[in-house]
């Protein structure tokens, strides 16, 4: 199935932000946080303090993401948003390397603000989409995004896996310098800034609301508006809830699993290879959802992917308990696997469904109820994780935590009763 133009360059803006989620999210940053920034903080102090950081990153934005999203429906303006966050999250990324040993607080600070700027530049290039591509093609088209980027990623995590391993040799320690953390920050910037061209220069707003004299007041009456006519979206609003509570746990999963590895006792050089196999598996089944949901529905994959999830979520339970080191590491190859199979396909699937439920003309509305809705569900898994692993003093049991997310998910999207 060909791409155009416009097509192409949506894909690409998830190659240049893949970089990001790879290694700020998930690999290099919560290592650098554990092992540098937070050094002399108790293992589970410093996973709650991550957890915390992470859930309000996602309440920050979450609080801006409606208005911004209704703002961002007049012509021109969406693309001016996307432009304002990608500059916010690439500068703030970039601050990163002026954290230093036992910074912890700074270093957290600055990684709010760099996230906030990649969720924000997120809510408007997810808007894009019913811009670059028709109803029918939305699934696809929205799979071959999570797909490319994880290859895409897959190259700057490479070069910096190189950097983390030249560093670890020369030093007498065993454990990523701060160096090579901080230059790993460089490419990702460099990465994320270059691939966003396309989008910026090919893909345009199709559909919008003409200006009007007072957008910011008409903006607030639009989305009351919506909000007393909700019975008319009724399958869109149903889809949200469901949306924000399993799109919850796949994210605690992602944001947590590589803290959740070091404290299990698995190694940097481990934890790297291991998220490197995902982004190359993922690449094949991220298109294997997106042609698998045209022939038993979108729907149909989405709950496909909650069951796999949830199975994760038991298997991470008991690895803590497992009794050798090589039974942990074979079980979280396992699990990674099992990762790689669901994380893009559900993903890009309650994308493109949602992006079919919704009115293209208000999509930047209706992707900040999305966004709202998916940062709120950020916030809550990983404070929830957070909050027990403290309590208890335990990661295990804030991972088991996750699983009543997957089954309340699974619940409310039963409900959304069409098929787009």
């Amino acid at each position: 199935m060909k791409l155009t133009k416009e097509e192409k360059s949506w894909v690409l803006y998830d190659v240049a932000n893949s970089a990001f989620v790879l290694i700020i999210v998930t690999t290099v940053m919560p290592i650098f946080f554990k092992d540098i920034a937070s050094k002399g903080v108790a293992d589970a102090v410093s996973t709650g303090n991550w957890g915390f950081a992470n859930s309000l990153a996602s309440l920050l934005l979450a609080f801006m993401a409606p208005i911004m999203g209704a703002f961002a429906d007049y012509k021109l303006f969406k693309k001016r948003f996307l432009m304002g966050f990608l500059s916010l999250g690439i500068l703030f990324t970039l601050l990163l390397t002026t954290v230093k040993e036992g910074d912890w607080l700074s270093c957290l600070i600055i990684f709010i603000f760099a996230r906030v700027g990649f969720s924000g530049a997120n809510l408007f290039y997810d808007a894009f989409l019913v811009d670059v591509t028709e109803k029918k093609r939305m699934d696809w088209i929205s799979s071959c995004g999570f797909a490319w980027g994880y290859i895409g990623g897959a190259v700057p995590f490479v070069a910096v896996i190189a950097v983390i391993i030249i560093g670890m040799s020369s030093g007498t320690s065993g454990a990523i310098s701060i160096e090579s953390a901080k230059i790993a920050f460089v490419i990702v910037a460099l990465w994320w800034l270059g691939f966003s061209f396309p989008i910026l220069k090919n893909v345009s707003q199709v559909h919008f609301i003409e200006h009007v004299a007072h957008p910011i007041k008409d903006s607030f009456i639009r989305l009351l508006k919506t909000f007393r006519e909700i019975q008319k979206y009724k399958n869109a609003f149903l889809f949200l809830i469901a949306y924000f509570f399993y799109i919850d746990g796949v994210d605690t999963i992602i944001t947590m699993a590589t803290a959740y590895g070091r404290d299990i006792g698995l190694g940097i050089t481990m934890l790297i290879l291991v998220v490197l196999m995902i982004q190359v598996v993922a690449f094949p089944f991220a298109l294997v959802y997106g042609k698998l949901a045209k022939k038993y529905s979108t729907k149909a994959m989405l709950f496909a992917g909650i069951g796999i999830y949830t199975l994760i979520t038991m298997i991470s339970f008991f690895l803590p308990a497992l009794p050798t080191m090589q039974m942990k590491v074979l079980v979280f190859w396992v699990l990674a696997f099992l990762v790689a199979t669901s994380q893009g396909g559900i993903q890009a699937l309650s994308r493109s469904y949602f992006g079919k439920l919704i009115p293209a003309e208000h999509a930047g509305e209706f992707f900040g109820f999305y966004n709202i809705f998916g940062k709120f569900a950020a916030i809550t898994g990983p404070f929830l994780v957070g909050l027990i692993t403290r309590v208890t003093g335990h990661s295990r049991f804030g991972i088991l935590s996750i699983i009543v997310l997957f089954i309340i998910g699974g619940i409310f999207l039963i409900k959304v009763d069409r098929e787009p």
